[in-house]
């Protein structure tokens, strides 16, 4: 037996291992033929036999126990040294990273009404019926508000569906001059081509004394931003209907498309519209307490503007995470 446990000793790998584990312990191996002996030998020696060939098993399967469990120790630390990766070192397959279409859309939006000298303005995501539809002239019995398609908590707490309870927000804690922007993400219970359950806005709001804000101002600062963004595109207003402005407006941009020629992007009319405006509600100013003022607003969707830069046809591809259609943005 002592060939057997220097051949477990002098192994040099689990596999060889694992061939000497079959020939001591197998059906057929060395020990199966030691206790077979057994039959021919004299009685009163059979029991001691028996007590020498299982200690023997014992102390080989010990030993080959100890011996494998070297060998994978071994075998992993040379796997491991072979296979390190020094991090630090420099790869010319790494890339640079790039902003997310929207963020980047976003961030050129508010690089403009930054320069016009707009506040920067953020609020909370979760809101109370007051700030979200109360205050901007939207009692609970309107029917704009089936329009909206609101996430509701208790107690009347919701996600906020437009970035406007920030501009209450921002008259509530401070009085007139007031020239801001709110940017952030909102959520809606809307989802197809054109609609997911979270976006993002950015509104306006510009307040000042009566008299000193008019829809000209509003008309001079959109057409601006909108050529700004867009380039040399054609901008026109069309009257429309907002609960928190009086009187309001839809602002198109002729298509950029088709340069206004019709086509199946624009519905075959040269325009798209791209944001609403107006001229701020009397009843939202009571709302906040404030008197002899004037002011116009404006909202827009961010992913809309970004959908128009860059050509993306499907509002979903922008939040499925797809590293192919990301990776044409860096």
């Amino acid at each position: 037996m002592k060939e057997w446990y220097n051949k477990i000793n002098e192994a040099q790998s689990v596999d060889a291992l694992e061939e000497i584990r079959i020939a001591v312990f197998g059906k057929k191996g060395i020990l199966a033929a030691e206790f077979a002996k057994m039959k021919t030998a004299p009685n009163e020696q059979k029991a001691q036999i028996a007590k020498d060939l299982n200690n023997h098993k014992t102390a080989l399967m010990n030993e080959f126990t100890a011996k494998k469990i070297a060998l994978q120790t071994q075998e992993l630390q040379e796997a491991m040294k072979a296979e390190a990766i020094d991090v630090s070192m420099f790869s010319t397959k790494s890339s640079a990273g790039a902003l997310h279409p929207v963020m980047e859309t976003m961030d050129r939006i508010v690089e403009y009404f930054s320069s016009m000298n707009f506040a920067v303005k953020t609020g909370q995501i979760v809101e109370d019926d007051f700030h979200n539809f109360e205050a901007l002239n939207l009692p609970k019995y309107h029917p704009a508000r089936d329009m909206q398609d609101t996430f509701y908590f208790k107690d009347e707490m919701l996600l906020r569906t437009h970035t406007s309870p920030v501009q209450i927000r921002t008259m509530l804690e401070s009085k007139p001059p007031i020239r801001m922007i709110a940017p952030g993400a909102v959520f809606r219970r809307d989802y197809d081509l054109t609609h997911t359950p979270m976006f993002h806005q950015i509104e306006g709001l510009l307040v000042d004394e009566e008299g000193k804000v008019s829809f000209a101002n509003l008309k001079f600062i959109l057409e601006d931003f909108l050529k700004y963004m867009f380039g040399d595109v054609a901008v026109r207003f069309r009257p429309s209907f907002f609960p928190f402005t009086e009187p309001s407006a839809e602002v198109d941009i002729s298509c950029v498309f088709c340069k206004g020629e019709g086509c199946r992007v624009c519905s075959h009319t040269g325009w798209l519209e791209v944001l609403g405006c107006g001229i701020v509600d009397q009843n939202v100013f009571k709302a906040v307490e404030y008197k002899n003022v004037s002011g116009y607003a404006f909202g827009l969707g961010v992913e809309r503007f970004a959908m128009l830069i860059h050509q993306i046809g499907d509002l979903r591809s922008l939040f499925e995470g797809d590293i192919k259609l990301l990776e044409q943005f860096q």
